[in-house]
């Protein structure tokens, strides 16, 4: 009896134990589900439940159904989820080192975009694992367009604009071109059109097509003057008291979702460009004129911001800008 009776026990205990091993996460973007952005973070999680057998699940809260942008950092930092993305210029405020991808034309090109990460992605790494989170995999963005109602011909049209800057650099850049600008989230970004608060920003064809642009504006002007960059965090001590089988799984993961980046990018430039012609958008090219005049306006916001960044990050600029030579 004694025999049947610890057998019993052992064995609910058996059952009992994966139900105790598993891990269940919060994390949050900012992004809808149609976003290639959330398509990928959404595969990333997928990996990391199938490779864990189910140990470890992250309920995803997308759209910023959660929280918005801005808290999303302080989130993952705080352990209130553990695991966040992030448009990294939207912190700017807090280290230069995290708008350096919004500088015009620093780095204006795919090749050019991949050295920018060659160099700033180990700085990264280690500022956000002082602030107590591990950063998973940085993910770019696509070509950036001026979207507007009016014609864009020259720097002078931008004169007297209200102009989304969803960053301390697109902040800087309106006040040069004489431009008002003006906080808004992606999420808000129609009523703001709408209500007038703005009427020109600069933004990705996807985020075009995620905010139904064709309803409020008319111009897409594909300048491609930068590839700016998200950034997928977790909380570090969460990640630390996950065993080594599940953080490895994470940590390949991330890596796949990191390598998938790039592709994903681009295809969304060419879909979602096509896409906001096929809804009546224009995509008219862009005056070489107004081209170079921005140039000059990426050039001088560069040197304030290694001025702004202090010797490690004039120390990254001239890294990057060697291996480009």
């Amino acid at each position: 009896m004694m025999q049947r009776m610890l057998v019993a026990v052992l064995a609910a205990l058996c059952l009992a134990m994966p139900a105790l091993a598993q891990t269940r996460w919060v994390g949050a973007t900012a992004y809808p589900e149609s976003n290639y952005h959330t398509q990928n973070l959404r595969q990333f999680l997928a990996d990391v439940e199938k490779a864990t057998g189910g140990r470890l699940t992250v309920q995803l809260h997308t759209n910023a159904s959660l929280l918005p942008m801005p808290q999303i950092k302080r989130a993952v930092q705080t352990g209130q989820i553990q695991l966040g993305e992030m448009l990294l210029a939207a912190y700017g405020n807090e280290d230069p080192l995290f708008e350096v991808d919004f500088i015009p034309f620093l780095a204006d090109t795919w090749d050019k975009a991949a050295a920018l990460m060659q160099v700033t992605e180990p700085l990264l790494r280690a500022r956000f694992e002082r602030q107590g989170m591990t950063l998973l995999y940085l993910a770019n963005w696509p070509s950036q367009a001026f979207v507007t109602r009016n014609e864009i011909n020259r720097v002078e049209d931008l004169r007297g604009t209200r102009f989304r800057a969803q960053s301390t650099t697109l902040a800087r850049l309106a006040e040069l071109v004489g431009a008002s600008p003006v906080t808004v989230q992606q999420a808000e970004v129609a009523q703001a059109f709408s209500a007038g608060i703005v009427n020109v920003m600069i933004t990705s064809a996807q985020t075009s097509v995620d905010t139904s642009a064709w309803d409020f504006t008319r111009y897409f002007y594909d300048v491609g003057m930068m590839y700016v960059r998200n950034a997928v965090l977790v909380n570090t001590r969460a990640f630390a008291a996950l065993d080594e089988p599940t953080r490895n799984a994470m940590r390949e993961a991330a890596a796949r979702a990191a390598a998938r980046g790039p592709g994903l990018a681009q295809e969304s430039e060419r879909a979602m460009t096509e896409r906001l012609r096929s809804q009546g958008m224009l995509t008219p090219a862009v005056n070489p004129q107004f081209v170079t005049a921005m140039r000059g306006l990426g050039e001088r916001m560069a040197q304030e911001w290694a001025q702004k960044a202090g010797p490690e990050g004039q120390a990254a600029l001239e890294r990057y800008r060697a291996l480009l030579r």
